[in-house]
């Protein structure tokens, strides 16, 4: 069966109003590409930029949000709040949210079920650090981090990103067959294996975009810092087609 591309962007916290041009140009490269285009900009940018990408190509999506509808929770963003401010994705257990906020996969597992309650599509992180890999528990982390992570039943209604802790930000990037390798053993533990898609991260930049592409079960890409700049983010979309 096949599986859309997903390119998406993850701003992380970058991002002020003055940005919000960046669409108008991504909207360009957005149309002519076969592939799914998302921003995950910061919440603060959401409603704006919604507004900015009305009649495009391009989808918006969140970096978090709350496992509750509503409540006493100074500071956190619902499900449903960022459904209303016009995002149809959330990234949920992101490897920083897990180290920085000390984020369980039993936490993860109810964002994504909140998450899917408002009408979001889940982007669910897993992978595992240096030391981990090193010790040859890769596998085991990412199998873990999975079965806690999803909630049950959840069928094709969620995406994965396989972002190995050790290449996100540094400019390392899992080998070739690494990724292949992983990828294929992620695949093996999910609902829907044939319909979900299971994307990377880590280190994604238009020099290494077209090899990971083309891999069989890498259905698109997580891009952080490359997503900030529209001729990089563009020429990760090219590799689309």
């Amino acid at each position: 069966m096949s599986r859309r591309i997903l390119i998406a962007g993850n701003w992380k916290m970058h991002g002020l109003r003055s940005d919000l041009g960046f669409f108008d140009a991504l909207a360009v490269h957005a149309g002519k590409s076969n592939a799914e285009v998302l921003v995950c900009p910061p919440s603060t940018l959401l409603s704006a930029a919604a507004e900015r990408c009305a009649g495009t190509a391009i989808r918006l999506g969140g970096q978090d949000c709350h496992t509750g509808a509503t409540g006493a929770h100074t500071g956190d963003v619902a499900a449903v709040m960022l459904h209303d401010a016009g995002a149809r994705y959330v990234i949920l257990g992101h490897s920083e949210r897990r180290s920085d906020h000390a984020e369980s996969s039993s936490l993860v597992c109810a964002k994504a079920g909140a998450a899917l309650s408002a009408g979001l599509t889940p982007i669910v992180c897993v992978g595992e650090t240096r030391e981990q890999r090193e010790a040859g528990e890769a596998f085991d982390i990412v199998a873990a981090q999975l079965g806690g992570s999803l909630p049950a039943a959840t069928g094709s209604g969620i995406v994965i990103a396989y972002e190995p802790v050790w290449a996100i930000g540094t400019g390392l990037t899992a080998s070739a067959s690494d990724v292949a390798r992983m990828h294929a053993f992620i695949r093996t533990r999910l609902p829907e294996p044939a319909t979900t898609r299971v994307l990377y991260g880590g280190s994604v930049k238009p020099g290494n975009a077209a090899e990971l592409m083309a891999l069989d079960d890498v259905d698109g890409a997580l891009v952080g810092g490359a997503s900030l700049d529209i001729d990089a983010f563009a020429s990760i979309i090219a590799t689309a087609g």
